[in-house]
């Protein structure tokens, strides 16, 4: 099983590697420190399983994992991170991730997601799941609320993201912070029942027009 690990840190990289690379059945075939490096070790090593912190050096490993999972479906996604975040769990799960881990985990529990991932089968970690059920269950009865209308602000984003800027470039642009955007980025694929920013484009160019913002 070829797997890319993906981590802002150069030790959290090498505690990985180590763990792995004398495995018989994983082999670790590339590295990567940010959003691009990590994109475009996806492209050239075609990884079975990619290991994506939550937070690299450039931006979001959601948006990482959503770029690779556009690039190759086949391609398996676990992110992990130091906290349990609902909003970075709902994002990883729109964005394509096959499992989500706290980087507390036991090695064996990694080891063994790493390979339950890449036979195609599905995990989160136990604490966080209860959060994302939760959310899960207020988002399925918000839909029963007929008027799911972007707000102004959601708007704004939502011509950005059309104009096809990062968030750290929309949060520049509209003065709030890089975290605050993501939130915004999440929330709104959640309230319009989208799965990926390309479509937020589409739903913008759709309604509001590419000028009318």
């Amino acid at each position: 099983m070829r797997v890319l690990i993906a981590d802002d840190h150069e030790v959290v990289r090498e505690g990985l590697r180590t763990l792995l690379q004398h495995l018989g059945d994983i082999e670790v075939v590339a590295e990567a420190g940010t959003v691009q490096e990590s994109v475009d070790a996806a492209k050239a090593h075609h990884p079975d399983v990619v290991i994506m912190d939550v937070r690299l050096a450039d931006g979001s490993g959601v948006e990482a994992c959503r770029a690779i999972r556009d690039e190759n479906p086949d391609t398996k996604v676990i992110m992990l991170t130091a906290f349990p975040d609902d909003s970075a769990v709902m994002g990883s799960i729109m964005a394509g991730a096959s499992g989500y881990l706290l980087k507390q985990a036991r090695s064996n529990d990694l080891v063994d997601a790493i390979r339950r991932v890449g036979r195609g089968e599905s995990l989160l970690d136990p604490a966080v799941t209860q959060g994302v059920m939760d959310r899960i269950r207020t988002i399925s009865d918000q839909k029963s609320i007929p008027s799911n209308a972007p707000s102004e602000q959601e708007i704004k984003v939502l011509k950005l993201i059309a104009d096809g800027m990062t968030n750290k470039q929309i949060a520049s642009t509209l003065f709030l912070s890089e975290k605050t955007v993501k939130n915004y980025v999440s929330g709104i694929l959640v309230k319009l029942n989208l799965s990926r920013r390309a479509e937020a484009a589409a739903y913008f160019v759709r309604h509001y027009g590419p000028n009318d913002v």
